[in-house]
């Protein structure tokens, strides 16, 4: 898995935290990240532990980073 900024790299309770959208993502495919208590986990390995098809973790992937790259797009508009 590849996100863009090196995010995949970021524990899960961080990323979440910096993006509730990514959160409302994960939730779509049952992936609860939202509601653990731990958050430790690296977001790349939370997408593959959760027993997803290749489609499914390709989706997620490309869900993710198209959000992120209209964040960015928004950033320079602004």
């Amino acid at each position: 898995m590849e996100f863009k900024n090196g995010l995949g790299d970021t524990a899960i309770q961080n990323v979440i935290a910096s993006n509730p959208e990514i959160g409302e993502i994960l939730n779509r495919y049952e992936i609860g990240c939202v509601t653990c208590k731990v958050g430790i986990c690296l977001l790349k390995d939370v997408v593959s532990i959760h027993g997803l098809t290749q489609e499914q973790e390709a989706a997620v992937e490309k869900e993710i980073n198209d959000y992120l790259d209209a964040k960015e797009e928004n950033r320079k508009v602004a």
